[in-house]
């Protein structure tokens, strides 16, 4: 493992980093692994970076993994999904977390130096964290609205750009709208969650969205923040302004309603995840790939479509044997019913089905 050049590739999402390190082991919830007990005898740090989307998830993860086991230190730093997974090629993470999975191009190019295996036959890549994400907003006297997805591609495409413009009235007959200007909020950084938000516009909008679904903001439009929490920030000291985060941290603001099937559905854990229970895994990946194909398109009843899935990723083989060990422990409590609901509980997210459980841990099997 090339930990050595952590420091110099994380520094491209340093703005927003946030280590998550044995301190967190007193600030858990009372759930603990049923993987480990009070006799571990695992030992040992794990580097890792990714998804800022996961930062409250991790911070449940890390504290209760290592309330169970003393003595392992694990490393979570918040730097994007897309410094992540550069990370991980580049050998400089155990494992990452990333809001989209590898694409086929980056899986044929290989070179992931974290792995002594490479190829597609060489990750796991694990749907662990479930997660709506949000289209939020900060608009004085509103706390909710009603958008389609045409409507909300148009405010984001920059084609309406006043709070009362008549799309967005039509749909919001009891609510007083101001005439204010709409300030839309997009990540500036390489983005798994803005690779969600885009593929949800480009294939639900009707070509309101005219561009390809792409972790990097494709628009030089609007006000441009670096992570979850810049988003989220910028929004909320902006009046009129409007931004899409994971659901977890949108705090106060007020939040859309989308439209989906003839019904207006709000985001909500149970919402998102009926997306992934029919969601097909992507073809001619290996054993231990469950990428998934999600339909941002659905028009099935109560289904709030514009649904994060993120990943845990690792090897299948390590160099280290240790790191190998600690890889398939902690991933073994973040795909438990308990690690499951540390995540809810901290951060809102939807747990995964026992079926998805069950192939995510014969995945994790693999790790060696």
């Amino acid at each position: 493992m090339k930990l050595n050049r952590l420091a110099k590739i994380g520094a491209l999402g340093a703005v927003a980093a946030l280590a998550l390190t044995a301190c967190a082991a007193n600030e858990g919830t009372d759930t603990a692994s049923d993987t480990t007990d009070e006799t571990s005898t695992l030992s040992g740090t794990l580097d890792a970076t990714g998804a800022s989307s996961q930062t409250a998830a991790q911070e449940a993860w890390v504290a209760n993994f290592q309330t169970a086991n003393p003595d392992v230190t694990v490393n979570y730093e918040p730097t994007g999904s897309g410094t992540g997974r550069e990370n991980f090629i580049a050998g400089a993470s155990n494992f990452i977390g990333s809001d989209r999975a590898f694409n086929d191009e980056e899986i044929a190019a290989g070179g992931f130096a974290a792995c002594a295996a490479d190829g597609e036959a060489g990750i796991v890549e694990l749907p662990m964290y479930i997660s709506p994400v949000a289209v939020a907003f900060n608009l004085e006297g509103v706390d909710s609205l009603n958008m389609s997805a045409e409507t909300i591609a148009s405010v984001f495409a920059g084609e309406i750009t006043s709070w009362n413009d008549e799309a967005i009235a039509a749909d919001n007959p009891d609510v007083e709208l101001p005439d204010l200007a709409i300030s839309p909020v997009h990540r500036s950084d390489d983005s798994g969650t803005t690779e969600t938000f885009t593929s949800y516009l480009e294939a639900a909008s009707g070509g309101a969205w005219e561009y390809e679904a792409d972790g990097v903001w494709p628009i030089d439009s609007g006000e441009a923040a670096q992570g979850t929490s810049g988003v989220v920030d910028a929004t909320r000291n902006g009046n009129g302004a409007i931004t899409y985060a994971d659901a977890s941290q949108v705090g106060d603001l007020g939040t859309v309603s989308v439209g989906v099937g003839g019904e207006f559905v709000p985001y909500s854990a149970e919402a998102a995840a009926m997306i992934v229970d029919s969601a097909p895994q992507v073809e001619g990946r290996g054993e231990g790939d469950l990428a998934l194909e999600v339909d941002y398109s659905t028009e099935e009843a109560g289904v709030y479509p514009i649904a994060l899935v993120s990943y845990l990723i690792g090897c299948v083989e390590y160099e280290d044997a240790n790191t190998a060990e600690l890889v398939a422990a902690y991933f073994s409590y973040i795909a438990s019913p308990e690690g499951q609901d540390a995540a809810a509980e901290n951060a809102g997210s939807a747990p995964i089905s026992d079926d998805l459980r069950s192939q995510i841990e014969s995945a994790i099997a693999l790790i060696g």
